[in-house]
């Protein structure tokens, strides 16, 4: 398996060519080319996202996301069954805008603060307009009390619409699916 450097896509076979990706089944599949100048800038989202909630820079995480946008963490189980329940369920931007007055005021003092490091890789990318893309990404999440020795918090994949704006590209919708229970309660966005 080797993976394509325009697109991150995992790919079989020894091949892609414009816009149909060799499978390694014999089979060709039609996608939309993805421009390498948006891959660069999508790289660059996904970099600035991991810094932003791994440096607590709570006040530039709605920066992240269109005027118009949701943010949700779920369970893959509850995903894969249609359940809508969610560890965290932000339909909008004012929710985002909530989720960080929780996190620096309501919650400050009451919670014990831990750092994250998160580890992102873009798996496939799909041009779905213009000026959007259907982006899926792997990411572990670690995380280290004050006292104690890193661990992993969560693993998963996000489920990205991403939209490229005149300011650069930002989340229109992005989706966390858990593949399973975090290690301790969630308080900041993953």
């Amino acid at each position: 398996m080797t993976a394509d450097t325009t697109t991150g896509d995992a790919v079989t076979g020894d091949a892609v060519t414009g816009d149909t990706v060799a499978t390694g089944t014999g089979r060709r599949c039609a996608r939309p080319a993805v421009r390498p100048d948006h891959t660069a800038m999508l790289d660059e989202l996904y970099a600035a996202y991991a810094e932003t909630v791994d440096e607590r820079q709570w006040e530039r995480w709605p920066d992240l996301f269109t005027e118009e946008c949701a943010y949700t963490v779920q369970s893959l189980e509850n995903a894969e069954r249609g359940l809508p329940l969610a560890y965290m369920l932000d339909d909008c931007r004012g929710r985002l805008l909530d989720r960080v007055k929780f996190v620096t005021e309501v919650w400050a003092g009451t919670i014990e603060p831990y750092r994250t490091r998160h580890l992102i890789q873009r798996t496939r990318t799909e041009a779905v307009g213009d000026d959007a893309y259907r982006v899926r990404a792997n990411v572990v999440v670690t995380y280290t009390e004050a006292d104690g020795p890193p661990a992993i918090l969560t693993s998963g994949h996000y489920d990205d619409h991403v939209r490229l704006t005149e300011t650069g590209p930002l989340f229109a919708d992005k989706r966390v699916y858990l593949d399973g229970t975090p290690t301790r309660y969630l308080v900041y966005p993953l």
